[in-house]
Parts: structure tokens; sequence; C-alpha cells
């Protein structure tokens, strides 16, 4: 199954919750990254629960590991499904996001980014620059987060493929930004895929942002990536 995020990249709080009214009911994550959360704070986490909607925390933490602990506990702590933290954080700081955030005895998963969906090998930091193996880079990423203990990472639904080839079959699971219903706008994300191609190739959890919240319709827009998404799981091979 691929499940369905928004992202509630607004101002307010009362700008997240009249786009979750506009939404209508759902079973989709809201997805809450660093505009809201800056912004709003635990009360974007609490407010958005207590309408019913599951929420995607998107803090991509990074920091030494034990202060990326408490703050994982504490995201978990506001019942967050996911959380995100920088797979370049290294193995000891994401275990200790998954240590924080298993603390607490609540259900939070960890996922590690790997690379921004707003980058590709022709626009690297420093010391990333050509050439650059982005798959073998990939590939340690999710081994690392793997040994760390997280629920999977953070990938643009291009990686799939090569990742599923050096895994040999072996399952993983992966968040994928930089969705796009077909002959929607890439808008500043380089790497992107559709949502049939995203189902395709085994995306856990497609994001969608702008197409759905920027739309004069959300809650049209969202039905209408649904039956995107359930076409191309209907055409999927068993």
């Amino acid at each position: 199954m691929s499940d369905l995020a928004v992202a509630f990249d607004v101002a307010t709080l009362e700008q997240a919750l009249d786009l979750d009214r506009r939404l209508g009911p759902g079973p989709e994550l809201a997805k809450v990254g660093l505009q809201l959360f800056t912004a709003a704070g635990p009360d974007a986490v609490r407010a958005l629960r207590e309408r019913g909607r599951r929420v995607f925390l998107d803090l991509k933490l990074h920091d030494i590991p034990n202060t990326v602990r408490g703050a994982a506990a504490a995201g978990a702590s506001l019942g967050a499904d996911l959380l995100t933290v920088h797979a370049a954080g290294g193995e000891a700081m994401v275990r200790a996001a998954v240590e924080g955030a298993t603390g607490v005895g609540g259900g939070t998963r960890v996922v590690a980014v790997t690379l921004l969906t707003s980058l590709d090998p022709r626009a690297m930091p420093p010391g990333f620059e050509r050439p650059l193996d982005l798959e073998t880079a990939l590939a340690g990423l999710l081994e690392l987060a793997e040994r760390a203990g997280a629920q999977g990472i953070v990938c643009s639904a291009a990686d799939l493929p090569g990742l599923r080839r050096r895994r040999s079959g072996r399952p993983f699971f992966a968040v994928t930004p930089g969705i796009r219903p077909a002959g929607a706008e890439r808008h500043d994300q380089k790497r992107v895929t559709t949502i049939g191609e995203a189902v395709r190739l085994g995306a856990g959890l497609l994001v969608l942002g702008r197409t759905i919240t920027g739309a004069a319709d959300p809650r049209a827009a969202l039905a209408a990536a649904r039956a995107e998404r359930d076409e191309a799981l209907h055409a999927a091979p068993p």
C-alpha cells in the first residue's frame, strides 16, 4: 500500500486548520514541516491530531546525538506517526533519535532523509560535486539508517530502482517527496515523479504539496490524487 501525505507548508496554525477543513476527512497524513512548526510549535501537531489527522513531523533533525534524542522524544510525546532526521548526521545520531522516539512508549517511527529532492548531482554542496555515484551514496545511507533502527528513508522515488537492485529483493520503507499528479508543475524540486510512477516503483508514503494545497479546491485535488494512486495500485503486478 502506498499511503499519501499532504505537506501543510503554511505560515500559521489558523491556515493549517483551514486547510485541514478544506481537505475534508481522510486517512492522509498531515506533514508538519519547519515552516508551520516554527510558527506554531507543538500546538500544530496537537490541533491536527485533535481533528483526527495523523501527523508526519518533518523536522529533519540534525545535531549531536544527545540533543536529537531529546528532540525525538519530545516529538514522539506529541503523538506524531513519523519523524524525520538527516541520515548525514551519522549512525549514532540516527540511533539516538530512534531511542528517543521509542523511549516514551509511543508509536512514532523515525525515517532518515538521504538527499533532498531539490538537489541533483549537478547542484551538490562543496565536497559532494561530480563525479558522484549517487546510487552508492544512497545505498550506504539506507544501510546506515537500518543499522541504527530507523523505519526507513526519505528519498526521491526516482532513486528506488537503483536501491532495490542493490537490495537483491530485500524490502525497505521509503517516503518519497517531490510527488506530482500527472501533468503538474515541478516547482523548485528537481528529482520528481508522478503519483503513478512512485506507486509502481514501490514508494511506501507519497508526499504531495502545492499541487494539493495550492489548488482552488484542495479536496477535489486530493480526491484526484487518491484516484491516481488507486489506479496505479490496481494496475501493479500482484
